[in-house]
């Protein structure tokens, strides 16, 4: 049917003034007539305000106003005569919507039905409603109208949007991320289906928004975001939950030597330098793992556990990640428990400090010596520098400890020889601190300490505060007469301002800019020989601290770094030591690549479950590596044996013992153990909740005891068998 006019189409299709488009009765009275209400009708047509269309009763359209064939861009002659349903599609791109074709076919009213045309997916929008023709009892097609939605439409996607994804990156947002979280553990409890749920926290974000401007904080959320989906090469939702943290779902992934293989290429992205309009930035990255259902069954449990997770990588130092484990919650409650007894550590004098040499790069002597407070818990034992640093961190006694950390490190120099300096890092709030000047001045006083001999190590974070306030501050040290070093200088966001406000002797590189350079590329050297040239053009000393190998030193050393710290030095040592290498002529310590900085171990000396048969033996475990470990505990065990050894927390490693002797018996693994993230080691799986479930126990998150109960024996054996090995008799560092 070719295109006529609204007023001739009416006429031939015998509607006139009646049906969709006329009045509802003829017997209506009306001043207008039906010429005058054609042309109203045609005029309202071509003025956009109201457009019309309709079907035969087979669906293929018959008229349709020209203004929409405009609209959509697509000719009318190519429009009419064709299906409706194939002319037009719904415009719900989630697909919520009921498709036109059954709405069509029910012969039943419409309204309000958002429609693209078929051929301009991404064009104009329409909203269409129809209403069922009929001539007596016959249908007879469909007339309706139709306006332009398209503006309306888009503010409504973009509204609906917002609420699910994150305006900035793209990612799901948190509403999102919850649901999908409930959703997915809901489906995967009934499927019995694994799910990792990793939290993730960026480390010095917040200096980069202080020092940078929050404009170049953005687009550095940006450039993490698609890192972080380029990284992921595996199934998974990604989300911003807000700040600085992230989230990430993985399906049907409980192998932690896997996911411990994601988070570590995870945090190699993303401590990788950023280049960003205002300068560039290093900034790291912490992550938690949790899996359900065997660290929670749903959502708020596995979240929560994916948290702490998170808590103890940030607090075993940061750059880390960490499965959580049931000994976890009980370590935060420990943690908050040494921060809050930290004053009661200084009154009874549990605290005391360790010194790092500062080493001269052309002949080895010892020019200065780091301070590092440790801590000596009654319980805990020796708290090091390291871990002491983070529990500080999160103290209300900063300035109670900095303080009594200069006045303990300063009597300790005054015993030195003159031409050892000391250098105490000073914490952002002890510098802010009203007392502070007083309190180094008073502490100089009483060691009968040359103020020269004092260097005090600030870092950029001081500049963060009042400007007169930090440069009254330091205007006070420089008339002291105390030596100021520019910590972590080069870590991606220094200024050159703090340099000229600031009357800085040293300039101190950071450790994660030395760690950059030799992992990667000379990108990172050419940096430092440019902060060696600044610093000697400003007359500054350089140091470059955490030298870890020989190549490193000699590339710094031909850098022009003036002087280095770190393991292949030493290692933090007590005043003792010190007191004794001072005696007599100069302290020379040569670079050996020998020293490695070790990574911390976790206790092994515990007890712990083997499992022959379904018989379980307690035995103590002495020592641990990924491919076996060493018991002790039972006698006349021969080499071929098999054990099920329980690690806790429904970590099972079937062993072979390999050697025995006496009591002792050296144990090989079948699947060798993985990294846990914080220098300990772990199984690649654990017991399923699942089984548990499926031999009686209500489904529920692992607990930290032991799985020798399971119905029918871990081994596949029958109950009952009696025991084939005998205890020893304990010895006495069992005993211990």
């Amino acid at each position: 049917m070719a295109w006529v006019p609204l007023k001739g189409f009416l006429a031939k299709s015998g509607l006139r003034s009646g049906g969709a488009f006329g009045a509802a009765s003829t017997h209506t009275s009306s001043a207008l007539s039906d010429t005058e209400k054609l042309a109203m009708l045609d005029e309202l047509e071509q003025s956009g305000l109201g457009w019309f269309w309709a079907s035969d009763a087979q669906g293929n359209i018959t008229y349709l106003s020209a203004a929409i064939a405009d609209r959509i861009e697509v000719p009318l002659i190519e429009i009419l005569g064709q299906p409706l349903s194939n002319m037009f599609v719904c415009a719900d791109r989630d697909g919520r919507s009921k498709s036109l074709s059954l709405m069509l076919g029910a012969h039943k009213s419409f309204s309000g039905i958002a429609v693209r045309a078929e051929k301009r997916p991404e064009g104009a929008v329409l909203r269409l409603s129809g209403r069922p023709a009929f001539n007596g009892e016959k249908f007879a097609g469909f007339r309706g109208t139709g306006s332009d939605i398209t503006d309306e439409f888009f503010r409504e996607e973009e509204t609906v949007r917002l609420a699910k994804y994150d305006s900035l990156t793209g990612l799901s947002n948190r509403y999102r991320m919850k649901h999908r979280i409930e959703s997915t553990l809901t489906a995967f409890k009934a499927a019995k289906r694994n799910c990792a749920v990793m939290m993730l926290d960026l480390d010095k974000f917040k200096h980069v928004n202080d020092t940078l401007g929050h404009a170049a904080g953005d687009e550095l959320l940006k450039q993490v975001a698609d890192r972080l989906q380029r990284s992921l090469e595996v199934e998974c939702e990604i989300g911003r939950l807000g700040g600085d943290e992230f989230q990430v779902m993985i399906p049907d992934k409980d192998d932690r030597g896997e996911l411990g293989e994601i988070a570590l290429k995870v945090i190699t992205m993303l401590r990788q330098p950023y280049s960003l309009e205002e300068g560039r930035c290093v900034i790291g990255a912490s992550i938690g793992i949790a899996i359900a259902p065997h660290d929670g069954v749903n959502a708020d449990d596995v979240v929560r556990s994916a948290d702490l997770a998170l808590y103890a990588a940030k607090n075993g130092g940061r750059g880390q990640y960490r499965f959580f484990s049931g000994e976890l919650e009980n370590e935060a409650l420990f943690r908050r428990r040494l921060e809050e007894n930290l004053g009661v550590a200084v009154q009874e004098e549990q605290l005391f400090l360790k010194f790092e040499p500062m080493v001269s790069a052309e002949d080895g002597t010892v020019r200065a010596l780091e301070t590092h407070i440790c801590w000596m818990h009654d319980q805990r034992g020796e708290i090091d520098e390291e871990e002491f640093a983070l529990i500080l961190d999160g103290s209300s006694q900063v300035v109670e400890v900095g303080t009594w950390a200069i006045r303990e490190a300063c009597r300790h120099a005054a015993q030195w020889p003159d031409t050892i300096r000391l250098a105490v890092n000073i914490p952002v709030a002890l510098f802010a601190h009203d007392g502070f000047v007083d309190a180094v001045a008073e502490a100089l006083e009483q060691a009968d300490l040359a103020a020269h001999r004092l260097e005090l190590e600030i870092s950029e974070a001081v500049f963060f505060g009042d400007a007169n306030a930090v440069d009254r501050t330091l205007a006070q040290l420089f008339k002291l007469g105390v030596r100021l070093t520019l910590d972590e200088f080069g870590s991606g966001y220094s200024s050159l301002a703090y340099l000229r406000r600031a009357p800085f002797d040293t300039i101190k590189i950071d450790e994660a800019l030395v760690s950059e350079a030799e992992q990667h590329d000379s990108k990172e050297l050419g940096l430092i020989r440019a902060i060696v040239a600044l610093a000697g053009a400003l007359e500054m000393d350089t140091i470059a601290n955490g030298i870890e190998t020989t190549e490193m030193f000699a590339r710094l050393k031909e850098c022009g770094v003036k002087h280095m710290q770190g393991p292949i030095f030493s290692d933090p040592v007590t005043s003792d030591v010190v007191e004794t290498e001072l005696v007599g002529e100069l302290w020379k310590i040569a670079p050996s690549g020998d020293r490695m900085k070790r990574a911390k171990r976790r206790t092994v000396f515990r007890k712990i479950q083997v499992i022959h048969d379904d018989h379980s033996y307690e035995v103590t475990l002495r020592n641990l590596s990924r491919s076996g470990a060493l018991i002790q505990g039972l006698s006349d065990v021969p080499k071929g044996t098999q054990f099920v050894v329980d690690l806790g927390g429904g970590q099972l490693a079937v062993a072979t013992v390999i050697r025995t002797n006496g009591d002792t018996q050296g144990l090989e693994f079948e699947q060798s153990l993985v990294d846990d993230g914080s220098g300990g080691l772990c199984t690649r799986n654990r017991v399923s909740p699942y089984a548990l479930a499926s031999a009686g126990t209500p489904l529920a998150a692992l607990s930290q005891g032991n799985y020798n109960a399971m119905q029918g024996g871990l081994l596949g054996q029958g109950a009952g068998s009696i025991p084939q090995f005998g205890y020893a008799a304990p010895t006495r560092h069992d005993a211990a």
